[in-house]
Formats: structure tokens, sequence, C-alpha cells
């Protein structure tokens, strides 16, 4: 998983090392349209990004008090926030949230603010279909990536999913057993 801090330069070199393309890389960085990202994530983005400490200037003013308000220094890095507009569909909000300086993560925003990405973000701004077709263009270039094992979608993208349990009733016992494996 690459982190939340990352510029689209370090970002396009990670894509590239499993043959995943700028475009790849964009248009995969739109699953960001749905869920939830952690202060944790985003404290040294609002307020230690630059070098004489100073907040990213690429973050748009009244999105930056809501951010500073979510998360204020020194406060609960576990609290969330949503990653677009529209945490909860998958759509092409989170692309127009980008250009206009409200992407949550410094990985998300980067996109936008990089020459080699900007257009692609622009684009899926624009026209969701497009961005939609490209994703899932991704999305099987990333599948056969797979190492024989399956993958799987996780619920928090930091950990591997529990083992799904199976439960077991013995013939002719009324005990149950629940295994996982």
């Amino acid at each position: 998983m690459p982190s939340p801090r990352a510029n689209a330069s370090t970002l396009i070199d990670l894509f590239a090392k499993f043959d995943l393309s700028i475009k790849d890389l964009v248009a995969l960085s739109g699953s960001h349209s749905i869920g939830n990202g952690r202060c944790f994530s985003i404290v040294h983005r609002l307020y230690n990004q630059t070098d004489d400490g100073r907040p990213d200037p690429s973050i748009e003013p009244r999105y930056r008090q809501k951010l500073d308000k979510l998360c204020p220094l020194g406060g609960d890095e576990e609290v969330i926030g949503d990653l677009d507009f529209t945490p909860r569909v998958f759509d092409n909000q989170y692309f127009k949230d980008l250009v206009n300086g409200r992407g949550f993560l410094n990985s998300d925003e980067t996109l936008y603010t990089f020459w080699q990405t900007r257009g692609y973000v622009q684009r899926y701004s624009e026209n969701q279909s497009v961005f939609f077709k490209d994703f899932v263009e991704g999305m099987i270039k990333m599948g056969d990536l797979q190492s024989g094992r399956p993958g799987e979608i996780r619920k928090n993208c930091r950990v591997v999913n529990d083992a799904p349990s199976v439960e077991i009733v013995m013939r002719g016992s009324k005990d149950r057993k629940i295994l996982s494996f």
C-alpha cells in the first residue's frame, strides 16, 4: 500500500514496478471515491508539509478549516474523515474534489498538482464514464498481478481481513463448533 504522504512521482515509480501506467495509477486512485482516512494520515500535511513547517498550500482554504477542526494539532489521530464529498457513492466526485483543492490525502491531491497526472484527474472530473472504463481496465491489470493466491477487498485498507468462520454441526450432536480456516 502506498503511503498517504507519497507524492505523484513516487506513486508513478511504485506503480511502474508492477507494469501499471500513469493512467492506471490515477484511475485506481479513484477507489478513494468511497471510504475514510485517519487524521494520522494528514496531520503532517496540515501542519508541517513545507520545509519551513507550513501546511500544504494546495488545500482550498475552507476545506483546510474543516480539516483543522476534524484533525487539530495534537488531537486524536485515530479520528476519521471522508475521502471525498460522497464517501458512500462510487462516482467521480473524488476527482472533482481534487480539482478544487479538496483532496483528503497528500497522495490524492498531488495527483492534480503534478503535471504528469493532472490531465487524467481533469478528464475523470469531467467524465465519469471515462473514469469508470479506465478504472475497470486498471482493476483487471491489477488482478493479473495475483501470485496464485486469492485477493480480497479489505474492510480496512491497513489490515488483512479476518479469516472467514465456518460453522460445523456434527451429525447427532447438539454441540456447535466454529472453525476458522
